[in-house]
């Protein structure tokens, strides 16, 4: 069972397990991090479940999409580690993964 350390918007950070298959998205909102909105549910049609996503699980995440580009691109707060976490399955080669909820925009 992959573990995700969740930073939330106040610098808390906390440890919640996963199960291989879901996306960020679905183990931050199932453990009750309210400020992640994930409007869209998932579908990759919004930018509510932007994180930041510690830049040495970089290389162990598949490339950002077109289409999630463009909606991080909505973003005041994009930056060069930005993500959607509805576009991040967890699986034991991202365990210990580490994100930070980023601004609400």
């Amino acid at each position: 069972m992959p573990k995700l350390f969740v930073v939330n918007r106040d610098g808390e950070e906390r440890a919640v397990d996963g199960a291989d298959g879901l996306s960020v998205m679905e183990v931050i909102r199932d453990n009750g991090f309210d400020e992640l909105l994930a409007l869209c549910g998932g579908c990759c049609s919004c930018a509510t479940c932007h994180v930041y996503v510690d830049p040495a699980f970089a290389g162990a995440l598949p490339p950002v999409s077109e289409d999630e580009s463009d909606l991080l691109d909505s973003s005041d707060h994009r930056n060069e580690t930005s993500r959607l976490s509805c576009q991040i399955m967890l699986s034991d080669a991202v365990d210990g993964l580490r994100v930070t909820i980023a601004p609400e925009d």
